[in-house]
Parts: C-alpha cells; structure tokens; sequence
C-alpha cells in the first residue's frame, strides 16, 4: 500500500495548491471593488468567474484523466497555471482584466477531476470512501486562500498575493512527474467517445450531478462569498472576514472524510438524506437569522453538513461507475463548479434589487428540500446497483 498511500499524499497536496490558486480573487474582492469602483453585481461577477471555467474544464479533464492518467494530466495542470498567476498582476488591473485572467485561473479547479480517478484506482472499494474524503481535505486550499491573500495584499500589493505561487506551482509540478504513479494494472483507458457516451445511457451521473451542485457548490459559493457577506451584514474588517470565513472552509473540509468514512459504513444515499433533510433549517436560519451568533450557527452547520455531503455522493462515483470514474466525476463535478458560480451572482443581483441577502438563502432551502426528494427516490435504485453497504449505496 506504500504506492497507494504516496498517491494519495500527493494528489492531496496538489489539489490544495490548485484550490489555494482557484480561491484567490474572493478574499480580495472588497478590496477590488474599492480600488476600481465596481457595483455589487460586477464584483460578483468577478468572484463568480473562476468557478466557470473550473467546472466546465472539469469534464474534458476527468476523461483525459481516465485516458492518458492522473500524473500526466496534473503535472500539465499545475504548470499551465503559472500563466495565469504571473499575467494577472500585470493586466489584471480592471475589471475585464480581472474577469479574463480570473477566467483562466479557473483551471485550477478542474483539478478535482484528475485527483479522483487517480487515487480511486490506488484503493479496493471498501475503503475509496476514506480516501477520497481525505483527498477532499485539499479543499482546505481554498482556506489558505482566504486567511492570506489578504494579508500579502496588505503588506506588499494585490499583484503579490498571485505571484508568491508561482514558485510551488512549479516545484509541486516537478514532484508530481517525479514521484506520482498511475495506478497498475487498473484496466484498458475508455476512448474519449466511450466516455461521453455514458451520460447519455445513464441517468444516474446527472442524478448526483444535481445534487453535487448543491453539496460543493454551497460550499465553493459560501466559502468564496463569506467574506463580502461579513462586510456588508456585520462591518467587519476584510482579514477578519477572510479568517472567518477561512473557518468555514476548513469545517467544511474536515467533514468530507467524515462524510466518506460514514459512507462507507452505512452507504451515500441514507447519509445524504439527513443532509438534505438538515440543510433547509440551516439556510432559513442564515435567511432571518439576523444576529452573529444565529448566522454562525447556521453558516457552521452548513459547512459541516456540505462537507458530509460531498464525502457521501463521490463514494457513491466510485462505487456505481468504476471503470468510467474520471469522467463521471468530471461530470458531476462540473455541476458542483457551476453550483458554486451561480450563487455569488444570485446573491449581488439579490442585494442590489432587495437590499437584502435572504431570498438567496431561502432559494438555498428550497432546493435542498428538492434534493431530498430526489435522493428517496433513487435509494431503491442505487442499492440494487451496488450490491452492498461497502459499495456505498
């Protein structure tokens, strides 16, 4: 297990680089909308924007993971992102420059596609759940991002909190070639048209397609979208916002290997009925809550929940579609991505029309109610499919 375990370790760490990367315009977001006097539906427009590029790119990435493998497709990743983060301190001074560049970055997201397949082959399937929960843990990048960003931003320029990367890009990129190893003898590569061909004769990937986009993609748009959010409904500074809102991320982060190692003991779909069932009280209490405590109670218990959450449905990924998981993740996680950017430009649209953020949160419970219903629905269904409680069903 030593090839497995050293996959792991360092998917993980890649991962958490490219999040840390991906995560990198919301923590300043306040400060760019001082700087170039952007409206509250520009700036989220702006913070929106890498999660496009990161959840459509996830697709084509999963299957060029499935076929070429993880080590080629990562160490390819980390050093195209260097592009981004040394162009973008010298061009991304306005608000199309940061909606081009932040575009670009958004590659970084993609990674999530590549890490899956790569170590969910290391692992028999009774325990992909662990494994892919704590590879989830890079997630905690983007926490890094926050508690940052802004500090580098404060004590040497914006441009500089881009440009500290580019050395462990390139280092991280290095290691990747030299030490990552495809998993052996994991079977024949689908063919690109194999791969897209199994979303169209199976329902089941966009079943958890829907409900990734809300589990990760509440996460991404909370996460990125805190910040702002603290600001405006409770005037607090922008690096304590960002620390705050780093909290939330590393919850949330923390919660996915629970969420993996749950699964794997009493199986993805009952688990993420108690997440569906959960999450709407949560997002009433962000709603009306209105005081500090109740949101941090709310915003918290989300987190947790979303983090169980993503844990449950990509244990589910590997259990229901072995031969085909990078695609299938690349799927689903294209819809988590998208999940993460639709919310942030719901919520500037909101405030701007309103003057308030809760129709957003009360959107947030209502579709999660939809969600459960879906999942009681597909339950039959996937333990019929999986033949057992270690498969995940």
């Amino acid at each position: 297990m030593n090839g497995a375990y050293r996959a792991l370790v360092l998917s993980t760490l890649s991962f958490a680089l490219c999040f840390s990367v991906w995560g990198l315009i919301a923590p300043l977001a306040p400060r760019f909308q001082d700087l170039y006097g952007l409206s509250d539906t520009q700036i989220s427009l702006v913070i929106a924007t890498p999660v496009l590029l990161g959840s459509l790119f996830r697709i084509p990435a999963g299957i060029l993971a499935d076929r070429f493998g993880g080590r080629r497709v990562f160490t390819g990743m980390l050093l195209f992102l260097v592009l981004p983060v040394v162009l973008i301190g010298f061009f991304g001074g306005s608000f199309y420059g940061l909606l081009f560049w932040g575009f670009l970055l958004g590659v970084a997201g993609s990674s999530f596609a590549v890490g899956v397949p790569f170590v969910s082959k290391w692992f028999p399937p009774e325990r992909q759940g662990v494994a892919l929960g704590v590879y989830g843990v890079g997630n905690i990048g983007s926490a890094l991002a926050a508690y940052a960003a802004p500090a580098i931003a404060g004590a040497w320029g914006w441009r500089w909190a881009f440009w500290v990367f580019v050395v462990p890009l390139l280092a991280m990129a290095a290691m990747f070639w030299a030490v990552g190893r495809d998993a052996p003898g994991s079977g024949p590569s689908p063919s690109l048209a194999e791969g897209l061909g199994l979303f169209r004769e199976e329902l089941g990937p966009w079943v958890l397609s829907l409900f990734y986009f809300l589990t990760f993609g509440g996460f991404v748009a909370l996460g990125i979208y805190l910040p702002k959010l603290l600001v405006d409904l409770f005037g607090l500074g922008q690096t304590d916002a960002g620390l705050r809102a780093a909290g939330f991320v590393v919850l949330a982060t923390l919660a996915r290997p629970v969420g993996g190692w749950l699964s794997d003991r009493v199986g993805g779909g009952p688990l993420l009925a108690v997440v569906f069932a959960l999450l709407p009280l949560m997002a009433l209490l962000l709603a009306f809550g209105g005081e500090m405590v109740s949101f941090t109670v709310g915003a918290l218990s989300s987190a947790a929940l979303l983090g169980v959450g993503n844990g449950a449905i990509f244990k589910l990924v590997a259990a229901l579609y072995p031969g085909r998981t990078g695609g299938v993740t690349g799927l689903v996680g294209a819809a988590g991505g998208l999940g993460g950017f639709f919310p942030p430009l719901v919520m500037g649209v909101v405030r701007d029309l309103t003057g308030s953020y809760a129709p957003g949160f009360v959107l947030l419970a209502l579709f999660a109610a939809g969600c459960f219903a879906v999942n009681a629905a597909c339950m039959r269904r996937w333990k019929a499919q999986g033949q057992g409680r270690t498969e995940g069903v």
